[in-house]
Formats: C-alpha cells, sequence, structure tokens
C-alpha cells in the first residue's frame, strides 16, 4: 500500500473531507451522550446550534436552525478533514486527536470569538469546554483512522481488476 502521502492531493483533500464528515457523525453522539450529563443549568444548546441561531438569525424555524446547524457542523468538519489530510496524511490516532484539540482551540479561542459570535472558551463553564475537549478528541481520532481506512481501501477493494460483475456487452448483446 502506498503512503498517503503520495496520493495526489485533490484525493487527499477528498478523503480528509469525507473523513472529517463521517468523524462529525461520531463527535455528535459523543456530544449528545456528555451534553445530557451536565448539570441543568449547563444544559443549554450547544455551540453549533449557538453558531448557527447566531450567524443565520433570519432563521426562525427550529427545524430550519436545526438543519442549517447540522449541515454547517458536519461541512466545518469535512473541510477540517481534509485540511488535516492535507497536511498530515499518514496521522495516527493521537495526532489525529491532537488535531481534534487544534481544531477546537483554533475555534473557540481564536476566528469563534475574533468574530464576534461566542466568548472565548474560557468564559464557558469548565465542564462544557470539557464536553467540547473530548467531542474534539473523539472527531480526530475517527477522522485519522477513517483517512487511513479510505486510503487503504484505494489499494484494495478500489483497486484496478477484471470487472467480473458488469453487464458487458459481447458481440452486440448485453
Amino acid at each position: 500500500m502506498p503512503d498517503a502521502d503520495r496520493l495526489p492531493m485533490t484525493s487527499r483533500l477528498l478523503l480528509g473531507a469525507i473523513a472529517g464528515a463521517a468523524a462529525t457523525v461520531a463527535m455528535t453522539a459523543a456530544m449528545n451522550r456528555l451534553h445530557r450529563r451536565l448539570p441543568a443549568d449547563e444544559r443549554y444548546p450547544l455551540p453549533p446550534r449557538e453558531i448557527t441561531e447566531s450567524l443565520l438569525p433570519q432563521l426562525s424555524d427550529d427545524d430550519a436552525i436545526k438543519d442549517g446547524a447540522t449541515a454547517a457542523h458536519h461541512g466545518y468538519g469535512a473541510v477540517s478533514g481534509a485540511l488535516i489530510a492535507a497536511a498530515a496524511p499518514n496521522i495516527g490516532l493521537s495526532g489525529g486527536a491532537l488535531a481534534g484539540v487544534g481544531v477546537w482551540a483554533a475555534s473557540y479561542f481564536g476566528w469563534v470569538p475574533a468574530a464576534a459570535i461566542l466568548q472565548p472558551a474560557h468564559r464557558h463553564p469548565v465542564r462544557r469546554n470539557a464536553l467540547m475537549i473530548a467531542a474534539h478528541i473523539v472527531w480526530g481520532a475517527v477522522t485519522a483512522a477513517s483517512i487511513r481506512e479510505l486510503e487503504a481501501a484505494r489499494s484494495t477493494t478500489l483497486r484496478a481488476g477484471p470487472l467480473k460483475d458488469a453487464v458487458k456487452e459481447q458481440n452486440g448483446e448485453q
């Protein structure tokens, strides 16, 4: 199996985007389970909802806000996964987990407060920060594992070979 860093950049970006979006599903599952464990006064909406509602105040219908938050969260996961695959195509699980924490820090201490969307993370409740860090660790590790699995599939299930099950024309007939 060739090293992932030998893949064309477009392939690395594609695999990373798929991996990041898939990892966002696992991250969301972790967020759901951990959110239930917060004290009642800290069980208000998590950042994907807060960010979406802040950026798109014209969405007044609850389902539209939920859909927007879901799409934005998975899109952000896909973009972040693509960037990780581009920068570190052979990333391991621990590197992925660290990358997840890096995405959290860059978001919640960086662009999100800089854009005046949410307060910086040090002003959020400690348990909510712990939840978000744990969820980003899950995201990063799953992203790394998914990149590796998708890259491996290129050498196994997606490799070139005879198309034995494909419908082929033979002598003008199908």
